[in-house]
Formats: C-alpha cells, structure tokens, sequence
C-alpha cells in the first residue's frame, strides 16, 4: 500500500495541468517534442514560431491530435515589441505564462574564427542572452506575484567541451548558463526556479545533410554507444517543469548519454 501511494504521490508531481507553458522554436525539431512532452504532461502549451507557417499549422494539428491543450503564435524572439505583443497574445487566449522554454535558435555553421564577422556573433547573443531577457522581464511578474515559475533554457554541451570551429556559438551559450545562474540565485527567494537542459548532438530535421562520417565519429564517442533521440530533451524538461524539481534550481541537466560527466 505504501508503495501504491507513493507512486499516486509521484504522478502528481509530474502533473502540469493548469499550467501554461511557453516554449520558443517549438513547431519542430528539439522544441517540438519539448511541446509535446509539456502537452502530453497536462500543460497548456504555446507553440512559437516565426517563418515556416506551413510546418508550425502541422505541428498544432499533431499537438491537437493529440489531445494537448494549446496555441500557436507567431513571434520574433529577440524582438522586444514583438515578444511584449507574443506573450499579450498567449495570455489572453491560455492564461498567465507560468512556464517558459528557450528553445529558438538561428543557424549554427562551423567556422574557424576568422571566417565569423561580429554580426554573427550577435545573432547568437541575441538569441541566447537578449532573448531569455525579453522573455523574463515578460513573465515574472505574474511568476512573483502567485511565487512560483520555471524558466528553462535550452543551452548546450559544447560550452563544456569548448568544440572548435564553434566559437560564436560557444561563446554565446556559455554566457547563457551564467545567465542561467545568476538569475537562479536572484529569484530564489519567490520560488521561482531557473535552469538548463544541455543536449549533445540529437539529430533533428537541421541535421538532414550534415555527414554521416561526422554523424559515426560522434556516435562513437558516447558512452551509452547510442544518439539520444528529442523525447529524451522533453523529459528532461518536463521535470525541470514540475513540482518534483520545486527545489533544484541553477543547475545544467546534461542530455548526451555520457558526453560530459562532472
């Protein structure tokens, strides 16, 4: 009997039906199957995206299919009117945003540094720094008011494993996780947690013509011998999103079967 109550005790608290969720980049690839966990988990889910219309109506019709509960909204993220205007659109038609998942991402091409101009080193503060800012200066409000509030980004193991030819992209997410950090201690005391899920390399739709020699030589340097697959990010995710993890906060959850172990 004890057991049967502890696992009822345990769903509960993976349980996220009442909350709304937010997450950006989420019609495909990594943030898709984010949406669908938090959806799948009883969220209200707000699905972003910002050009591809024709795979963002595909992905809600699949979510809906599904029998998730949720929205699509269009919205440049790094934009600050537009997010403001975003997330008034979110809260009007699902409730107050109580979850956020930065999730969006520009391009990520391997180059050695001189072949990077500093424009493109901003698009990657833009979107891993600026963006996390416009989203939290929207949220939190709400989030101190009723104290309580998830806020999780989508970060990287490339910052732990300085991976050459990378380093805009590396840069930008290693100042994501110290923004990950900072902002954890500063709204600890509203309960308001902050955290990081850090893929490896998960082959989603961008990766469709990358080279399978470099698809075989990274597999072969996991240590659980296997690619790990989106779901295992939405997990992830997920119970960074619930109550189960109502205490962990500034902390970076590594999804590569092995990749980094501190």
């Amino acid at each position: 009997m004890a057991r049967s109550v502890t696992l009822r005790a345990m769903s509960h608290d993976f349980d996220l039906t009442g909350r709304v969720a937010l997450v950006t980049g989420s019609t495909r690839g990594l943030g898709r199957s984010i949406a669908m966990a938090l959806g799948r988990a009883g969220a209200s889910v707000a699905l972003n995206f910002m050009n591809d219309e024709a795979t963002a109506t595909r992905t809600l019709a699949d979510f809906r299919a599904r029998g998730h509960r949720g929205g699509l909204f269009r919205g440049n993220v790094i934009d600050e009117a537009d997010v403001r205007r975003m997330c008034d659109a979110v809260r009007a038609e699902l409730g107050p945003i109580d979850i956020v998942v930065v999730n969006a991402t520009p391009a990520q091409p391997h180059r050695p540094i001189e072949e990077y101009g500093w424009d493109f080193h901003q698009q990657m503060l833009d979107f891993f720094v600026k963006s996390p800012y416009l989203l939290a200066r929207e949220v939190l409000p709400h989030m101190k008011a009723v104290r309580r509030g998830r806020i999780i980004n989508i970060t990287s193991e490339v910052f732990e494993r300085g991976v050459g030819n990378f380093s805009a992209y590396v840069a930008a997410k290693g100042a994501q996780v110290g923004w990950t950090r900072s902002m954890a201690t500063e709204l600890a005391p509203w309960h308001i947690t902050v955290n990081a899920v850090a893929p490896g390399w998960i082959p989603v739709e961008r990766h469709a013509d990358d080279p399978q020699h470099a698809k075989d030589a990274y597999e072969a340097l996991i240590p659980m011998g296997a690619f790990g697959v989106p779901e295992d990010v939405g997990g992830a995710v997920t119970y960074l999103a619930s109550d189960a993890a109502r205490f962990v906060t500034g902390q970076s959850i590594h999804v590569n079967g092995g990749m980094t172990v501190f």
